[in-house]
């Protein structure tokens, strides 16, 4: 009784800290599909999933063209980090700007930054969608260094590091968010194709096999009896084949 008290507990705050995070997915690292065409290895899953980037204090950098999953990535390391007791908050860099923005606005700023350095892990998805003004810049300069101790920052991104002058305004500032981030940063690059196709591919492929075992076409053609019953053996096929395709697991988008 008393390690089921525990356990529901220790459930309970963990669903508090999701709920917390705002994340708009809740993927895990085991729906993670290497059958798709991508770089990235079990070996750079392991070492996420270790969180010992975080008991460093480490940035991560998530890079890759559009669809490969670098938001579903990024989100299921939120999603271990508050199972494994970490606070995480998740957000769009454009939904981090315009909250600034509104902060600025009403003259709190300094709490609204003190509320974005507390978590342990802060996710900004999509840097680069917009060029930062020099302020932006700053803001975001001030925040790297204020979580650079026992903190981490997740950027997901489709630009290098070296391509980040692109998209800040000031060229003394991008220097020196570069530097923050360039030597102490965990880089992953992500290529390969989109997966939103791939998963288009395989949901076409899995509607095809539902309608096999649906009507009985194929191998696995459905025996009346003379009383109008499904034969035994037919019936039996069919629901293991509806056995495996209900085994499928979901997907990153």
């Amino acid at each position: 009784m008393l390690q089921a008290e525990i356990d529901y507990r220790q459930e309970r705050k963990t669903g508090y800290r999701i709920k917390a995070a705002k994340f708009t997915l809740r993927p895990s690292f085991e729906d993670i599909d290497f059958t798709a065409s991508r770089s990235i290895s079990k070996a750079q899953i392991k070492e996420l999933y270790s969180l010992q980037w975080l008991n460093e204090g480490r940035p991560i950098l998530l890079v890759g063209q559009t669809g490969v999953g670098k938001t579903f990535l990024a989100q299921a390391i939120g999603l271990h980090a508050c199972a494994c007791g970490k606070s995480v908050l998740y957000m769009t860099v454009t939904t981090w700007l315009e909250n600034i923005a509104l902060a600025r606005s009403s003259g709190t700023y300094l709490r609204y930054r003190d509320k974005i350095a507390k978590p342990d892990v802060l996710i900004l998805d999509d840097m680069g969608m917009r060029k930062l003004l020099s302020t932006e810049a700053q803001d975001l300069c001030e925040i790297l260094e204020e979580r650079s101790i026992g903190k981490s920052t997740v950027f997901t991104t489709q630009l290098p590091l070296s391509h980040w002058s692109e998209v800040i305004g000031d060229p003394v500032i991008a220097d020196a968010i570069r530097d923050r981030l360039e030597h102490a940063a965990l880089v992953i690059q992500i290529t390969g194709e989109s997966y939103r196709g791939v998963k288009a591919r395989k949901l076409a492929s899995k509607e095809g096999q539902l309608k096999i075992v649906a009507f009985g076409f194929a191998s696995d053609p459905i025996r009346w009896s003379p009383t109008g019953e499904i034969g035994r053996s037919s019936t039996r096929k069919s629901c293991n084949a509806r056995r495996k395709l209900s085994s499928v697991p979901s997907n990153a988008s």
